[in-house]
């Protein structure tokens, strides 16, 4: 069973939480939300839940929050917050892409712990100015590329660096979607396609700059340089649908990236190929309780979360028995309670453990740069772009 369940942390209470954005019609909102609940370690008690202060409001009120805690405005809240005994210690912000800068930077002016959706900003700009803040104030700052919380995708990472797999010669990551296969108007696709909320990037925003930050995170590998290719296949739209993008690592290994949200017949397929010089490691998110291992010369082999061959990477993060499937609210979950061990950390004046691991403003702030660098390659005809 993981340890991260808020068991031994309950004397020190749970963390007061607001979050701004996530209110009516919204879905990434309900995600954060069932995430920060499902290990106890947080109680919302305040938003500014929309850009509308009517709709902010009744949001705040359709979630059982008390009416002078349902803001009009993220500014109004963070200045409350701020001077009452009991105001909000974390900030979850699950606006669009335009707004995570504004908005993280007025609370970490407080001093209050964010939690920022990805990806950090729309510009590498804001990105570091954001970085800057974060240092300045001291509080914790977590990005929220969710799927490195998966078990075995931490079960991946511990046999990368354990050298069980060897130098690192390839990495393949790929993420297809079709869901804006054609012109889409609701909520979530009419931002996502609009340069002036979702930033210069579409697809390569919305879900490469997952694939990108999943490559790093499991092969301990930064890349130094890439060649993009972004493409518009949906006529009038206005931003990318789809991204193919090679890479070069630091340490001569070589990667490919794929992204694309008009694959016809895909839903949510990120997945992961990474091989070195003893063997290779596959996963895949629509079935994420196995992770393959092929030892060079060997049969290739399954482990499963909870099962023979997984480690203590994996355990510590896992809640149910083998055969049980965990998913995404449990992975996002995982980085919300790795969070609340640095939240809690702080709070207490301690040290948190060593084994705590979820992304960090460097790795939202890499996630930007990744995002301008493959704009500015597809631009020059694909040419190769340094990191």
């Amino acid at each position: 069973m993981m340890a991260i369940t808020g068991r031994d942390e309950k004397h020190l209470g749970r963390i007061r939480l607001g979050m701004v954005g996530g209110g009516q019609g919204a879905f990434i909102g309900g995600v954060h939300r069932v995430a920060s609940r499902l290990d106890d370690h947080y109680t919302l008690v305040a938003g500014a839940f929309s850009s509308d202060p009517e709709r902010a409001k009744a949001s705040g009120r359709e979630l059982g929050l008390p009416e002078e805690r349902c803001y009009g405005s993220f500014e109004e809240m963070a200045k409350r917050e701020k001077r009452l005994k009991d105001g909000i210690e974390a900030v979850s912000v699950v606006t669009p892409n335009h707004m995570h800068f504004p908005v993280a930077r007025e609370f970490l002016k407080r001093g209050i712990h964010v939690i920022c959706d990805k990806p950090l900003t729309t510009n590498l700009r804001d990105a570091k100015r954001l970085k800057d803040a974060a240092e300045k104030s001291g509080a914790t700052f977590a990005v929220t590329y969710n799927y490195t919380g998966y078990p075995m995708v931490r079960q991946a990472r511990a046999m990368v660096e354990a050298g069980e797999i060897g130098e690192i010669r390839l990495v393949q990551v790929e993420y297809p979607q079709d869901w804006l296969t054609e012109e889409v108007h609701n909520k979530q696709a009419d931002w996502r396609t609009d340069p002036e909320m979702a930033g210069a990037g579409g697809c390569v925003g919305d879900i490469g700059t997952h694939a990108y930050h999943m490559a790093c995170f499991v092969s301990g590998l930064q890349a130094e340089s890439i060649a993009a290719e972004l493409s518009t296949f949906v006529e009038g739209r206005r931003l990318d649908d789809n991204v193919q993008v090679m890479l070069r690592f630091t340490n001569g290994a070589r990667g490919m990236l794929w992204a694309s949200q008009v694959a016809v017949g895909n839903e949510n397929g990120l997945r992961f190929r990474i091989y070195g010089t003893k063997g290779g490691l596959e996963w895949e998110q629509e079935n994420p309780n196995w992770l393959w291992h092929a030892p060079f010369g060997e049969p290739k082999r399954r482990i499963t979360r909870g099962g023979a061959g997984a480690g203590d990477a994996a355990g510590r993060v896992s809640r149910i028995p083998a055969g049980h499937p965990e998913g995404y609210l449990e992975g996002f979950a995982n980085i919300y309670s790795e969070v609340a061990q640095a939240i809690l950390a702080a709070r207490d004046g301690g040290k948190v453990d060593a084994a705590v691991s979820f992304p960090r403003i460097d790795d939202g702030v890499k996630g930007v740069a990744f995002i301008e660098a493959c704009v500015k390659s597809s631009g020059r005809n694909a040419g190769w772009v340094s990191l």
